[in-house]
């Protein structure tokens, strides 16, 4: 007789050692995976893009594997002899030196006598951030009354790396302490809140492990926005799928005194739809793979690797967890075995709301549906045509107010130059017509020994702009420079640089939204009709995402352009928006509809409805709160793009748990009938 119960035990055991094993292995790696991202937009480009052409011609022209910082110096008053004295003196003990090019240029004053610049060349290989590290360190201590920053592309790359520096440590310890509140007022138990949260843990080192090793193996390109979003969906994920089976097991433990009998059920009651939920996000982050931005297609695996863990974790760990604790996990409001069918508080909330819905299903659907409408109809007005570099920073930083500063006494785009890659015949008719593009301060043809320098039959330009080199303004320079050069016959002209990149970074951002968030919609289509067996319900519920997406645009539009006043946004902002939301927002309406669907079964479409609604109203609440505060913690690192992002996935939960889920679908589906289920046998 001891033997069974005995058996029943050890399998959780060992899988709790083994989770052990797993965690204390690659635990570790969430904090390495900085080491393996890289942050530079040439990085991102496709092989195809026109500036990544031209960067691998450059070789030939020119150091291309530096990259420039550029010290600027400012004294109002104007510069004095011992202040250029100074920017010679810090700097020169670090030309040659590792990370440095062996000259730096002299300092360069500006016709107004109020500053100067210098360039200096940073090694593109490594770590260029802490070489700006040490050049700014070298700076730090100038005369008094002079203003000296480093900017240029190495500054920029450092300001980048030390905005992402926060992910490892600040971003994780706000969405665990953020977590952590939630799931204490949702349990009112000490202990279940931490088994939820090791759970998570647990995901996020086996994500971070394979992410690492695919990153380390240059199997994938890492980068820092999608290691903070790769946290971020771990943590919410796991999260939700946990609250959804510790639900379920609370529930089939007032109807069992056997905790092995209810986490059995638990988990096959919750398999199917944590399973479609999973599979679901993981197909619809996987649709980045069309991309043709490396930033966007190393997304895709990143992020499905993420909910792949947090999959596992949460219905391996988890359960193994929970049996072993049994009631205790509940401590100490554990639930007891009850013949009773009184529910429980929550479910008499939820069983009100429901009862409210069946009222009046049609005034309650039509009523949100306008609400909804209304959000959308400002979706138009959502600026997301791009941003300079120099906007990406939430607050000030040295690079950008380096860039202002060189702007008011240089031609803004100096130290960053353009090129222009021709055939060598027709090389002086290309620079004609390169100097010939309002926007293009100077122009010139590179040079040794005062002939132009030919590299297989093509010569190089280098053309300095008015604008600086990270602004709006200097990429549309540069679509007029292209339009200038292309059309010159047999010189195979081919324009790229610093502003190039950013250039066709975002113009293939906008090409990628616009052919992935079609292909998003039919591979969740099909999904839901595979998991709820029918075609009408299935639109019905993309539908109703669709446009609760579109009214979190129409309110991020108000709030970006009103509120914060913000520059716009990049083009990927609203794909990224798009997938997580259509992908996760529809998590909820599945784990509302299987859940109908089986009361359905039993009890007819209308009752199983309110069942359902009444059974997982509170998990699902609770679940898309948690996700919502999950993704808003991204809004800690000071970058504009996360912290649209945090907004707009946060704002779009909050709408699809509260308003779509909660009202808009079972006043919808209470006022279709069994139709909903056309055409599987529960329509007829």
């Amino acid at each position: 007789m001891a033997t069974t119960p005995r058996i029943r035990w050890l399998i959780p055991a060992l899988l709790l050692l083994g989770w052990l094993v797993i965690g204390g292995v690659t635990a570790p790696y969430a904090g390495k995976l900085s080491s393996v991202a890289t942050n530079d937009n040439s990085a991102f480009l496709p092989a195809s893009a026109e500036s990544t052409e031209v960067n691998d011609m450059l070789a030939g022209f020119t150091d291309s594997d530096t990259v420039p910082a550029i010290v600027i110096a400012e004294r109002p008053s104007g510069l004095t002899p011992a202040d250029t004295e100074f920017l010679t003196t810090a700097t020169a003990p670090l030309a040659g030196t590792e990370g440095f090019g062996p000259e730096f240029s002299p300092p360069i004053p500006s016709q107004d006598g109020q500053a100067a610049q210098m360039f200096i060349p940073i090694a593109a290989e490594g770590e260029p951030a802490d070489h700006v590290e040490d050049l700014r360190n070298a700076l730090a201590s100038p005369p008094e009354g002079l203003t000296v920053l480093v900017t240029g592309p190495a500054g920029q790359i450092a300001d980048l790396g030390e905005a992402f520096a926060g992910i490892d440590g600040l971003l994780l310890l706000v969405a665990g302490v953020v977590v952590m509140l939630i799931l204490f007022v949702v349990y009112r138990s000490p202990i279940l809140p931490f088994v939820v949260i090791i759970s998570a843990i647990f995901a996020l080192g086996l994500a971070s492990g394979l992410v690492y090793l695919l990153a380390s193996g240059d199997i994938l390109e890492l980068n820092g926005q999608s290691q903070g979003i790769l946290f971020i969906l771990v943590f919410g994920a796991a999260t939700d799928y946990a609250l959804l089976l510790v639900s379920r097991f609370r529930e089939e433990l007032t109807r069992s005194d056997d905790k092995y009998a209810s986490i059995r059920a638990a988990w096959r009651g919750t398999i199917e739809p944590i399973s479609a939920s999973a599979g679901t996000v993981i197909l619809g982050v996987l649709c980045l793979l069309f991309s043709d931005l490396n930033s966007n297609r190393s997304l895709g695996p990143v992020a499905a690797i993420g909910i792949a863990a947090s999959f596992i974790a949460s219905m391996t760990f988890l359960p193994a967890a929970l049996v072993l604790l049994g009631r205790t996990a509940f401590w100490p409001l554990a639930p007891k075995h009850t013949d009773s069918s009184e529910p429980s508080s929550t479910h008499r909330f939820w069983a009100a709301i429901a009862d409210r819905v069946a009222t009046r299903p049609r005034a309650i659907w039509i009523g949100t549906l306008v609400v909804l409408l209304i959000g959308a109809a400002f979706a138009p007005t959502f600026k997301a045509d791009g941003v300079a570099q120099t906007d990406y920073f939430l607050g000030s930083v040295d690079s950008v107010e380096g860039a202002e500063i060189q702007a008011q006494h240089f031609d803004a785009g100096s130290g960053s130059p353009t090129w222009i890659i021709a055939d060598a015949p027709q090389g002086t008719a290309v620079l004609d017509a390169v100097r010939g593009v309002d926007g293009v301060a100077s122009a010139e043809l590179v040079q040794d020994g005062g002939n132009p320098t030919v590299v297989d039959g093509k010569v190089a330009v280098q053309a300095t702009l008015t604008d600086t080199a990270d602004s709006l303004a200097a990429q549309d320079t540069v679509v007029a420079i292209r339009d200038a050069v292309h059309p010159i016959p047999d010189a195979d002209a081919l324009v790229g640089g610093t502003t190039a990149i950013d250039l066709d970074t975002r113009t293939t951002a906008i090409h990628d939204r616009n052919l992935i968030i079609p292909i998003v919609l039919v591979v969740v289509l099909v999904v839901l009709m595979l998991l709820l067996r029918s075609i009408a319900a299935p639109v019905l519920l993309l539908a109703t995402t669709v446009i609760s997406f579109a009214a979190t645009l129409g309110v991020g539009a108000l709030v970006f352009n009103g509120l914060f006043d913000f520059a716009g946004a990049d083009p990927v902002v609203p794909l990224f928006a798009f997938v997580f939301l259509v992908a996760l927002g529809i998590d909820y309406n599945i784990f509302l509809m299987t859940r109908v669907r089986e009361e359905a079964l039993t009890h007819g479409t209308r009752d199983g409805m309110l069942r359902g609604l009444t059974a997982t109203g509170g998990v699902i609440t609770s679940a898309g709160v948690v996700l919502a505060a999950t993704f808003a913690a991204l809004a800690v690192i000071p970058l504009l793009f996360l912290a649209q992002i945090a907004f707009l996935v946060a704002f779009g939960v909050l709408v699809d748990t509260l308003i779509v889920r909660t009202l808009l679908v079972p006043a919808l589906t209470l006022d279709i009938g069994k139709r909903v289920w056309w055409p599987s046998a529960l329509s007829r």
